[in-house]
């Protein structure tokens, strides 16, 4: 199998990365993870006259206006999106604890935040990390995350951990650097209960506090 390229971009800014070889690497997401993302674009949808339909997880589809409950069309979606993360990406509500037990962890891992949004806003989300208490490099990712996920791996020492909302980024994560260990959290309950757990994920938390546990037990036994 042809291991697929890290996007150029995404390439750059992890090779501007300085990490230590022989500690332990937390990989976590942000959007849902670290910061409340539905729940902002709810609100950045109700003051566009649209509305998020909870009928399924995709947002293709789901994205409807109040006026006459038609789902917008898929290019009118990626322009809401493009301009979402344009004006509110500073603004998310960040997940209660999140700070705080990564500065725990931080005490035993390095952690680097690899969040897929538009590269533009990247400056933006390390503004919103920095405020929040949670001042780690950013990698803003451009697509699956097992390609990215693997060159961090490869740059740091083991264990790796990778924490994301996705279950489709745990899968990458599992076909491109198997010997990650993967941590599936979605802070949003609402988002959890249509996704389900992530059949390709090794563990699943249900709140930071899970989350410490889970990594302490990983790198206690490392």
């Amino acid at each position: 199998m042809v291991t697929p390229a890290v996007d150029p971009d995404v390439a750059r800014q992890i090779g501007e990365l300085v990490l230590v070889r022989d500690r332990p690497l937390v990989v976590t997401d942000a959007d849902e993870v670290l910061f409340m993302f539905m729940e902002g674009l709810e609100h950045y949808l109700n003051e566009c006259g649209l509305y998020f339909d909870w009928s399924s997880f995709a947002l293709s589809g789901n994205i409807r206006r109040r006026a006459d409950d038609e789902p917008v069309t898929k290019e009118q979606q990626h322009q809401i999106l493009l301009d979402f993360f344009a004006a509110r990406t500073e603004l998310l509500t960040p997940v209660t604890q999140a700070a705080e037990t990564l500065a725990r962890l931080a005490q035993r891992a390095q952690i680097v935040v690899l969040s897929n949004l538009p590269i533009p806003n990247r400056a933006a989300r390390s503004r919103a990390l920095h405020a929040h208490g949670m001042a780690y490099p950013l990698v803003a990712n451009v697509g699956a995350k097992g390609p990215a996920v693997q060159m961090l791996a490869e740059m740091a020492g083991r264990p790796v951990l990778f924490i994301d909302d996705i279950p489709r980024n745990h899968g990458s994560v599992r076909n491109e650097a198997p010997h990650v260990h993967c941590i599936h959290y979605v802070a949003d309950s609402r988002l959890a209960t249509l996704l389900g757990p992530a059949e390709t994920a090794h563990h699943h938390a249900g709140d930071w506090a899970h989350i410490e546990r889970i990594v302490s037990t990983i790198l206690d036994a490392a």
